[in-house]
């Protein structure tokens, strides 16, 4: 069958894929310039300040290494894995079932609330009185002050409430003539053929919170055992840069060598994890957002 597009979409054609293929190149590249960099010689490296396409020098590993050897560095790789595993099913639990609240038309002040809730999104409380919150909990220096405080976000209840509104509605009345309550019709009717909206939504919440360490340098005062794993990275750039030492048997010397191989070693160490879990959930994205974009 002969190509029946006109002469406009084919042009239109061209001048998109040439598009997307140089946005693809602006946003690989800087990633491909860190993996190369965090391979590359320290001592070439610290050189060179052009884009690196190939290991700078001799690829070694010697700056994972050295970064790897720090103490803190598994400990806090499992503190995150918790804050990310805990915060994500707080996260979905609360976004769930508001969504499925809002989503229902039968719900009592259903504009009211959903009206508070985006509110929320253009003005916020403040750092100070959120602090203030924190303490008076008594969470801080502990692990819930890294998973409840600002878990929720509205944006992906609004999001998630749209998909469900979706939902046709004689579904949900087919469950109810046969005596379903609202948890059964959530679990069993509405969670199971909203699962690409669920999948892109966990993964938001999980990037948020893998990538969170501004919390932790508030709430976490006097428990540096708690750090998460970016907050210790920053402590290690940080060090360095000071030419502090990084841990008892850290040499001077090989901290000033590593200097520039040690920043990008920490940016991959945070990246890759993340890299490694999109290709499994990348098929859900872009159907996740596109049904959580539909007016319901």
């Amino acid at each position: 069958m002969g190509d029946r597009r006109t002469t406009g979409e084919k042009i239109f054609a061209v001048f998109n894929t040439i598009f997307l293929v140089i946005l693809a190149v602006v946003f690989i590249l800087p990633v491909w310039h860190v993996a190369m960099s965090s391979i590359s010689d320290p001592d070439v490296l610290q050189a060179n300040s052009q884009l690196a396409l190939k290991p700078l020098g001799e690829a070694t590993l010697g700056g994972f290494k050295f970064v790897l050897d720090n103490p803190n560095i598994l400990r806090a790789y499992g503190n995150t894995v918790i804050y990310v595993a805990g915060a994500t099913l707080f996260a979905m639990a609360i976004t769930i079932l508001a969504a499925y609240g809002l989503s229902r038309k039968d719900l009592f002040f259903r504009k009211p609330l959903l009206f508070l809730l985006t509110f929320t999104m253009i003005f916020s409380g403040g750092l100070i009185p959120t602090y203030m919150i924190v303490r008076n909990l008594n969470l801080i220096d502990t692990m819930w002050a890294l998973i409840i405080p600002g878990t929720v976000s509205v944006y992906n209840i609004i999001v998630m409430r749209t998909s469900f509104a979706a939902i046709p509605d004689a579904l949900t009345e087919a469950a109810k003539i046969d005596g379903a309550g609202h948890l059964r019709i959530l679990f069993q009717i509405v969670l199971p053929v909203s699962k690409a909206v669920l999948a892109v939504i966990v993964l938001f919440y999980a990037i948020k919170n893998w990538n969170a360490w501004f919390n932790a340098s508030i709430y976490l005062q006097r428990r540096r055992d708690l750090f998460p794993l970016q907050l210790t990275l920053r402590e290690i750039i940080l060090q360095t840069s000071n030419n502090s030492i990084v841990s008892e048997n850290s040499d001077p010397t090989a901290i000033d060598r590593f200097r520039p191989l040690v920043k990008y070693c920490t940016i991959m160490i945070s990246i890759i994890p993340m890299l490694v879990i999109y290709p499994f959930v990348q098929k859900y994205f872009v159907s996740g957002v596109m049904i959580g974009s539909i007016k319901g």
